[in-house]
């Protein structure tokens, strides 16, 4: 579905923020891209749905590039972007306006407007606010409604740029639910993240360091191999359980249950 080939990108001639980068998303999967500050990600996500252009290589969508002027349109509506603060995204004064203006950019006929603002307000449990302003909004809910205005466009692929790094541990764990539950219906989901928490949701883990590739593979690998320190990271809580409990095995290996086999003992 997504592939970058040989990615470079720099926004002055000289400092390359991304170099070489290689790899490919398929339908349906969730993917994890982390990184210390610097190391490429927010860069890597506007470049996934055409905000930015390589400086070389080719990023395509279902094998068309996303350097074709013509085919723009139809790449931003196949990979939704949501921002790191919700109030980037809003142009509008309200949470139902929002959501038209982005589907009459897209040209959706008005016989089907109706039925996309209400199926996406459902999806993300915002009905009741689809009259209310921002400002009258937790981050969280802002967050949630961002959500809507991407799905109604139904993408295919949904990208969340560090989306619950600014929200509390409650809209945080409400946003995690919504990520997992869209999967579950069979959107591809990446996430862009710091914390290392969220990432054993995930089926893989990419992790950039200094605008390259260093790690493409499972969260139990990663967390097994990989010196996270050394790339400014932390361990998730759960491997810290892992590791303290002396459990052997990778992170996917059922912890949960064998932590609780050790307590018991």
């Amino acid at each position: 579905m997504l592939e970058f080939e040989q990615v470079y990108f720099h926004y002055r001639k000289g400092q390359e923020v991304l170099r070489g980068v290689n790899f490919s998303i398929q339908a349906g999967e969730f993917v994890s891209i982390v990184g210390g500050n610097g190391s490429g990600k927010s860069t890597l996500a506007k470049l996934m749905n055409g905000l930015l252009l390589p400086r070389a290589g080719a990023v395509r969508i279902d094998g068309e590039p996303t350097s074709d002027p013509h085919r723009l349109q139809s790449v931003r509506q196949a990979v939704g972007l949501i921002f790191q603060n919700p109030d980037d995204q809003f142009i509008t004064t309200g949470v139902r306006d929002e959501i038209v203006f982005g589907l009459e950019n897209i040209r959706v006929p008005a016989a089907e407007i109706t039925d996309r603002i209400t199926q996406a307000l459902r999806a993300v449990r915002m009905e009741r606010y689809a009259d209310s302003a921002p400002h009258e909004l937790s981050g969280g809910q802002k967050q949630r409604a961002a959500i809507a205005t991407v799905l109604a466009m139904r993408p295919r692929l949904i990208l969340f740029d560090e989306a619950t790094s600014m929200l509390d541990p409650h809209g945080r764990a409400d946003v995690r639910r919504l990520m997992q539950e869209l999967h579950r219906q069979g959107l591809a989901v990446v996430q862009i993240t710091h914390h290392m928490d969220e990432v054993p949701a995930s089926g893989r883990v990419l992790l950039l360091d200094q605008g390259a590739v260093a790690f493409d593979g499972t969260p139990g690998d990663f967390f097994a191999s990989t010196d996270l320190e050394s790339y400014a990271l932390e361990k998730p809580f759960a491997v810290r359980v892992h590791e303290a409990l002396g459990l052997t095995g990778s992170l996917s290996d059922d912890w949960k249950e064998r932590a609780a086999a050790q307590w018991k003992n």
